[in-house]
């Protein structure tokens, strides 16, 4: 943080040791203008006006020197957005001078894209350029520059513009304080260096954030900068130079402008470097022309010597060197103009190479795909990509508007242009129709029952389409025949076939020459023997024989058999490979496992439910299994449905035969629906079947109306009886109190 330090004046002029810059705020504007900004005999300014803030004891512009300070510019104008004086290092305070009533500048404003300007310092004047350019250097420097800025500080963007306009012309300002090579004018915001919590912006025209111990009292600056501006020789041009606050009148900036720095030249463009483009190719020339009217006394410079006899206003270059030309204007201005030239070496290619194209239609015409040249031509350089064709050279000559499909008949030269290269490239393409031929191919491949396979092209197909062809050749595959031609949509090398067959086109090539396009035809052959996977159980020692159907070619199991049927000893998976006679193929596979003893858990009974009586066996065990409620009729479910009341016998056994659990004894109790106490024998009383171990259960019998008309034996029944006396037919209920505690209740029916 800097401390707040008193600056005292001695008059209206500042000085400083030899450490800091000194600022004299005396100088006249047109001092500052004529004998210091411009100091050239080339150019006099006039209708020199400044527009400022007069602070009673100083001004806001003044004449500055760097007082072996080490400051970039010996000497030269300042104009700040405080007091001029106020400058001079080190820099220890931070200077807010500006009062809020020192308006800003709309045209600053506006050549910025900023609002709310404020405390602007302008400096204003007319001027006749007797050459076509003109230049100056200057330093932007501010306070808002700040090391250790809080975020809403990185808002605020102080600026500065060299505004020109020729008088008269009713056009607007041109800002020449930019940077080089765009329009982004020259302020806090757009230049700024890494560092800090506010976002970097064209660093490499930033020099630094100052320490204390700075020739200037401000917290940062650009690097010097110089500003160009093309324009009519003997012309009258009106020139603002301007600086002011934005967004408030805190944190003041200034420009130094270099002294003697205002220079007329001649405008040669750009120089002509590898890095950004403009090079000059070997063996080209440059033609420099320095011709201004009134011009006499040339004098060209190559690397700061001068160039024996060369005194014309032109100069014809054909070597990479610093060019200067020295001209005078006047019998006291001497002007110059300066450009730096490069040479390259252009790239080395093939500049005549010859595309070979079938003829699959064999009416001695085709289609070319012109740019399948590039790659000869480039000889293995990577940035040769593009290129535009022609039929001719002559100038005026048409580009081809199609060099994907160039159709050709017979032999022809095309010839290339290539693009996006510093120096002109061209070569001749030689367009040739192939004479070699190979014929049409079918090809049949198995395929599962869906009807489509995949298949691999290199290992399926090429073979195939290149027996009896000279060796070396590369086959790549395409939907149609134009297709092919033009190497357009080239198939992946694993291809989705489907049925019954297929076709499409080989372009058989011999390094970068087509040798032959024909039809490849694929036809799928569906062999599909039904086969599905297959479990199997075997006792311990015991043996198991897997076996498919014959009739096929041939079979390869896992364990090495190759008869249809193989016998194996081990638990494991195995597998068979059959062939038919257009050696198709088909796998089964069996899965072989050790059965494992079942054991009987539980039988789940449920009961008095007429034909819902169900048994449920429960077991253990992770064999193949079959169960039986009677020891002779066994199913692979343990469920058994519809199961009439009775004792039933448990069996569990495994399908291989090697293991039996049981007997497991199991009752089913239930009662009768109805019955007919006629005296017949059949149905004459009305008796649960209860297992043995409900012995001594007893029924209550109600009427509908739910009155208790007896209570018997459930061994014994009821034959219908009450009193003697037989009741009439009718639905009655009961209640079965079970031994084991259970109540069963329901309902019957009697028919008479």
């Amino acid at each position: 943080m800097k401390k707040i330090l008193a600056l005292c004046l001695f008059a209206v002029f500042a000085s400083a040791n030899a450490q800091y810059i000194t600022v004299d705020e005396n100088f006249t504007s047109d001092q500052l203008v004529n004998d210091v900004l411009i100091n050239n005999p080339c150019a006099t300014a006039q209708n020199i006006a400044i527009t400022s803030w007069n602070f009673g004891s100083g001004n806001s512009f003044g004449y500055f020197e760097s007082n072996g300070s080490g400051f970039p510019f010996n000497n030269g104008i300042v104009l700040t957005t405080g007091r001029a004086a106020s400058a001079i290092g080190p820099n220890t305070s931070i200077l807010s001078e500006g009062p809020t009533g020192w308006s800003g500048d709309a045209d600053l404003a506006a050549a910025l894209g900023v609002s709310n300007t404020i405390n602007a310092t302008v400096l204003e004047f007319d001027f006749i350029p007797l050459s076509n350019r003109f230049s100056f250097d200057y330093i932007f420097s501010s306070e808002q520059y700040l090391s250790n800025p809080s975020q809403n500080q990185c808002g605020y963007t102080d600026g500065f513009a060299f505004l020109i306009k020729k008088v008269g012309s009713g056009l607007p300002y041109e800002n020449l304080a930019v940077l080089p090579g765009s329009g982004t004018p020259v302020s806090v915001n757009t230049v700024r260096g890494p560092g800090t919590i506010c976002p970097v912006a064209n660093p490499a025209y930033f020099d630094a954030f100052n320490g204390s111990q700075h020739p200037t009292n401000y917290n940062g600056q650009t690097k010097v900068m110089t500003a160009y501006g093309n324009v009519d020789p003997n012309q009258l041009y009106h020139i603002k130079l301007v600086i002011a606050d934005q967004g408030n009148n805190l944190y003041d900036s200034a420009i130094f402008l270099g002294g003697g720095s205002f220079n007329l030249n001649k405008d040669f463009g750009p120089d002509l470097l590898v890095s950004n483009g403009l090079a000059l190719c070997d063996g080209s020339t440059q033609l420099l022309d320095a011709t201004e009217a009134g011009a006499s006394n040339y004098q060209w410079f190559e690397n700061n010597s001068p160039i024996p006899g060369e005194t014309n206003p032109t100069y014809l270059v054909d070597h990479a060197g610093d060019y200067r030309v020295e001209f005078q204007l006047s019998p006291s201005c001497i002007a110059f103009g300066e450009i730096k030239i490069e040479y390259i070496t252009p790239p080395a290619i093939n500049n005549n190479v010859t595309l070979v194209q079938c003829d699959p239609e064999n009416n001695g015409s085709t289609v070319f795909n012109l740019l399948h040249a590039l790659p000869l031509i480039a000889n293995g350089n990577p940035d040769l990509t593009s290129a535009t064709f022609f039929t001719s050279l002559a100038p005026g000559s048409a580009p081809i508007n199609d060099p994907i499909n160039y159709q050709s008949g017979g032999s022809a030269q095309i010839y290339a242009v290539l693009t996006g290269t510093s120096c002109p490239l061209s070569a001749v393409v030689n367009l040739v129709i192939s004479n070699t031929s190979a014929s049409d191919r079918t090809i049949t491949l198995c395929a599962p029952a869906s009807g489509s396979t995949t298949i691999d092209l290199s290992t399926q197909v090429t073979p195939v389409v290149t027996q009896g062809l000279p060796s070396g050749l590369v086959v790549n595959y395409y939907t149609t025949v134009n297709n092919a031609l033009a190497e357009n949509g080239q198939f992946p090398n694993l291809y989705d076939v489907s049925g019954p067959s297929q076709t499409f086109y080989a372009r058989i090539v011999n390094g970068p020459d087509c040798y032959a396009i024909i039809k490849v035809t694929i036809t799928l052959e569906v062999f599909d023997p039904g086969f599905e996977d297959e479990t199997l159980f075997i006792c311990d020692g015991a043996s198991a024989t897997l076996s498919v159907p014959g009739g096929f070619s041939s079979y390869s199991w896992s364990n090495g058999d190759v008869d249809n049927e193989t016998v194996v000893t081990a638990a494991g998976t195995y597998s068979v490979t059959v062939t038919n006679a257009n050696g198709c193929e088909a796998i089964k596979q069996f899965d072989v496992q050790n059965t494992t003893p079942p054991g009987f858990l539980d039988a789940q009974v449920n009961e008095f439910d007429g034909n819902g009586n169900s048994i449920t066996i429960v077991y253990s065990g992770t064999g193949d299994y079959e169960f039986s409620i009677d020891g002779q009729f066994f199913q692979s479910s343990p469920v058994f449905n519809n199961v009439a009341a009775g004792d039933y016998t448990i069996f569990i056994r495994d399908t291989s035969g090697c293991y039996v659990d049981g007997p497991h004894l199991v009752s089913v109790s239930d009662f009768p629906r109805f019955f007919t106490p006629n005296g017949d024998g059949i149905h004459d009383v009305w008796l649960p079947k209860l297992s043995a171990s409900q012995i001594g259960s007893r029924v209550l019998i109600f009427d509908r109306y739910g009155k208790l008309l007896k209570t018997v034996d459930a061994a014994t029944g009821w034959d219908g009886m009450l009193n003697s006396a037989q009741l009439p037919s009718s639905d009655y209920w009961f209640v079965l109190e079970l031994q084991d505690g259970r109540r069963i209740k329901g309902h019957f029916s009697l028919k008479r």
